[in-house]
């Protein structure tokens, strides 16, 4: 089940002021992979759970799913996860600029919602101010990482990428459908998908030399 909210109504468009880094980890010298639209958070509870070099932060514009995953957070005792509220669209963009661009190593955006309407388009995660966004805030080398269950908007999300310049595929000449998860970990969504048999598309890429024009 896909729990929609509406991210342009004027509530999630008020920018929040997002805690520092030492806020939100034990160790503030790993590098942070950064997971939008993070869900309840059980990918990155996992992901937290069995890699200690890394710190992993979520962020989610449903804020009782944030609420939940910090709740389990707490109690499994991880210091190296956090979850944030916020409409990544609106908030980020301040948030990354506080501490440069050698920080987040790797950027998730995992099955979004893919507002089928026309209308609704504009409400997608991945627009190219977002894309700029990124690509301005991650240093070469830094990954960002895209699936989705919806082959039209995996097509319209690796056209953007492509289109952009500033980010190379790490798998140019795979079909989306044949790209392996490099993740060990899946998120609720992939197992529900995969129970269904149902494809799951992917591209990995990783951020080129091209400066920000």
């Amino acid at each position: 089940m896909r729990q929609h909210v509406n991210p342009l109504s004027h509530f999630f468009q008020l920018e929040k002021d997002l805690p520092e880094i030492p806020e939100l980890f034990e160790n503030i010298d790993l590098p942070i992979h950064l997971d939008i639209g993070c869900g309840r958070g059980h990918f990155l509870l996992e992901m937290a759970a069995s890699n200690s070099q890394w710190n992993f932060l979520g962020l989610e514009i449903r804020e009782s799913l944030v609420v939940g995953a910090e709740k389990d957070r707490v109690k499994l005792g991880l210091n190296n996860v956090s979850f944030l509220f916020c409409n990544a669209n609106v908030s980020l963009k301040n948030w990354l600029r506080n501490f440069g661009k050698n920080k987040v190593k790797r950027v998730s955006i995992q099955f979004p919602d893919p507002w089928f309407k026309q209308r609704h388009r504009k409400r997608r995660v991945l627009t190219p101010s977002f894309l700029f966004l990124l690509a301005a805030n991650l240093d070469t080398g830094s990954e960002l990482f895209i699936q989705s269950d919806v082959q039209s908007i995996m097509s319209e999300m690796t056209s953007l990428i492509d289109l952009s310049k500033y980010f190379n595929s790490k798998f140019p000449d795979s079909k989306l459908s044949t790209i392996s998860n490099p993740f060990p970990i899946l998120t609720e969504r992939e197992k529900y998908v995969k129970s269904k048999g149902l494809m799951v598309y992917r591209q990995l890429y990783y951020r080129n030399n091209n400066d920000i024009k």
